[in-house]
């Protein structure tokens, strides 16, 4: 998979938008105004950052060694980092999902009401 199939696939998600908080090659992905992936633009190969949950988190890193890591300068008991190229997709679009439910489960019942009325 490739950075821009990943970018296509998180947009087409209920509530998501895409910007560079941070600097102009660090593109991230929010699900009503909270983080959900991110990318540095410029690492190759190319990578992403997706939220995880501890346990499961840690069983992803032992079982794909290299492929996914610790999250790359983020908190590495909740986030892996992931290596686009090496992993199959269908894992890739799992794990996206993985995260983007990880936060919308964390939202306050507000948020959660007004990304329900999104189409």
């Amino acid at each position: 998979m490739n950075i821009e199939e990943f970018r296509q696939y998180c947009l087409g998600k209920k509530g998501v938008t895409e910007e560079f908080p941070f600097d102009g090659h660090t593109l991230v992905f929010k699900v009503m105004g909270k983080m959900f992936a991110l990318s540095g633009l410029e690492r190759l190969p190319p990578q992403v950052n997706l939220k995880c949950d501890p346990e499961r988190a840690i069983e992803l890193r032992e079982e794909f060694d290299d492929d996914i890591i610790a999250g790359y300068h983020m908190s590495k008991v909740h986030w892996n980092t992931l290596m686009l190229q090496n992993l199959p997709p269908k894992l890739i679009l799992e794990l996206t999902d993985h995260s983007y439910d990880l936060v919308v489960s964390k939202m306050t019942k507000k948020l959660k009401a007004e990304l329900a009325t999104l189409k």
